[in-house]
């Protein structure tokens, strides 16, 4: 009876063990799937990491890239800027030039004989004073007259014109005071009451100072 006690407890430990054993293996195999999830769980995290990541790179060069282009645009727009001014500064350089030119080309044309008729200016005052000093019936009065003025009339259609001074205001613009005298009448104060020598404009300007005696 004791035996067979014996071999039933043994039984029952082996059998005992074998369900302790089996749990064991079910226990094992139920954790593997779940180290899996866990493995493509951080794989998957990885994954959604990278690419954001991706995207934040592309853009950081994008931006890069607008940067540079927006400063090559700004050094061109420095660099027309530049050439815009120098452009202007060479065409007014240039516009002036040409108007001096025309201006100097213009003066030469009108007034390129100035020497000449500078020259025959005194010529002309003797004349005058020749003929002042010819009486009426004198022959050669007439020949004189008829001499002094053609080479006038040739004179003036180079703009030669003879300066009237007498009974004007004292302008030393025109006049050359060579005396004062004592005014007649306080109206005749300040005004040229003797032409001592007359003045004349070639082309409007001034080729001669009319010498005058004023009153004062």
């Amino acid at each position: 009876m004791e035996e067979k006690d014996n071999i039933k407890q043994a039984v029952d430990e082996q059998t005992a063990k074998d369900e302790v054993e089996q749990q064991m293996d079910e226990n094992a195999a139920g954790e593997e799937p779940e180290s899996e999830n866990v493995e493509r769980d951080t794989s998957d995290g990885h994954a959604n990491d990278s690419e954001p990541r991706g995207r934040r790179a592309k853009k950081r060069h994008s931006m890069q890239q607008i940067d540079e282009l927006n400063a090559k645009v700004e050094d061109m727009g420095h660099k027309l800027a530049e050439m815009n001014d120098k452009y202007l500064r060479i065409y007014s350089e240039y516009e002036n030039y040409r108007k001096r030119t025309s201006a100097e080309k213009a003066g030469l044309i009108l007034n390129g004989g100035k020497d000449v008729i500078k020259l025959m200016l005194p010529i002309i005052d003797d004349m005058e004073r020749a003929l002042a000093n010819m009486s009426d019936g004198d022959s050669a009065r007439e020949g004189m007259q008829l001499i002094l003025k053609n080479m006038l009339n040739a004179l003036q259609q180079k703009g030669l014109k003879p300066m009237e001074s007498k009974g004007e205001k004292f302008d030393e613009n025109y006049h050359e005071a060579i005396t004062q005298i004592p005014a007649p009448t306080p109206e005749a104060k300040g005004t040229v009451i003797d032409v001592v020598k007359k003045g004349y404009f070639l082309n409007d300007e001034v080729l001669r100072f009319a010498q005058v005696v004023v009153a004062n």
